[in-house]
């Protein structure tokens, strides 16, 4: 599960994942051009219920490329890259609220785009914007699939951590993260711990190198001092959260114990349906794609909408 970020927390490296295709910003419409959200672009595919894809750190849209392969002739996949992640090009200066700021952008273009409620699909990162979307626009968006995030990260080994007793070991890792990149083969150690196969592996990690330090220094920082476990309360829409847990069984995590983990820090969010993956590492989509798409088949064939 989460616990693979914080094992590349404890090496002051960078997390996740990929680089996507961006529509040329001549044809882009005024409202996904990067000036309108300088913190991502958006690639627009296929047609149908919008879907928007996020995704985890260090990684751009195209870590969705399967999924949207997959699912482009019955819905319009609208997928975000993250500036600074997977070769993006940084945003300058950097704000010093990154997330957040990211978070309005997204609910902005979910506005500008007249976008009626759309199935929001995040990893990592991507489910923790998603999350925080909803939390504070609850009518914004539909149905919400959480692939192996948390609403706060710092507290999954101590559910009491607060963000002002986690901000200084936040800061510490912020200044650490930020003096540069790890060499390809440490990047590659720690990338092995979330994805099995070693072509992704490579792939990951290369995603990694490409990002900005300092974009992603400050995009942990803002996920360990940021606790939404109260937030998501407010949110109406239906939850599905994938989880994983088999890459932490040589460190005592068994299925039981993460599914504790999820359900505690999910308590507020009754609603929210837990699965865990039986073989998946973090990029679960990836490593269990048979099981992460018969989830997703059937958590969209529910289409509900968000209760007003």
């Amino acid at each position: 599960m989460f616990a693979s970020l914080l094992a590349r927390c404890a090496v002051a490296t960078t997390l996740l994942l990929a680089t996507p295709t961006v529509l040329c910003a001549a044809t882009r419409p005024a409202s996904e051009r990067p000036a309108a959200h300088p913190s991502f672009t958006v690639k627009v595919v296929g047609k149908g219920r919008p879907v928007l894809l996020i995704p985890g750190l260090t990684c751009p849209g195209a870590v969705w490329d399967e999924t949207v392969a997959r699912y482009q002739s019955q819905y319009q996949c609208h997928v975000v890259s993250l500036a600074g992640f997977g070769g993006l090009p940084a945003q300058q200066p950097l704000p010093a609220h990154l997330l957040q700021d990211t978070r309005d952008q997204l609910l902005a273009y979910v506005k500008a785009q007249r976008l009626n409620q759309p199935v929001v699909i995040g990893h990592s990162l991507g489910g923790f914007l998603a999350l925080w979307m909803s939390a504070t626009d609850p009518t914004a968006l539909g149905p919400l699939e959480i692939v192996d995030s948390l609403p706060f990260l710092s507290a999954i080994q101590n559910p009491a951590t607060t963000v002002e007793s986690a901000r200084p070991v936040a800061e510490q890792m912020r200044q650490q993260m930020s003096k540069g990149r790890m060499p390809m083969d440490a990047e590659r150690r720690m990338v092995a711990s979330m994805v099995t196969d070693t072509a992704r592996i490579t792939q990951v990690s290369r995603w990694g190198l490409a990002s900005d330090p300092a974009t992603v220094a400050q995009a942990m920082y803002d996920m360990y001092t940021t606790d939404l476990r109260t937030d998501i309360a407010r949110i109406k829409q239906p939850v599905i959260v994938l989880g994983t847990w088999a890459a932490y069984q040589q460190f005592g995590a068994t299925k039981e114990s993460t599914r504790a983990v999820f359900t505690q820090q999910y308590a507020q969010l009754p609603q929210a349906r837990i699965e865990l993956s039986e073989a998946g590492r973090h990029f679960v989509m990836y490593d269990d794609p048979t099981w992460f798409f018969s989830q997703t088949d059937a958590f969209l064939k529910q289409q509900p909408l968000a209760r007003k």
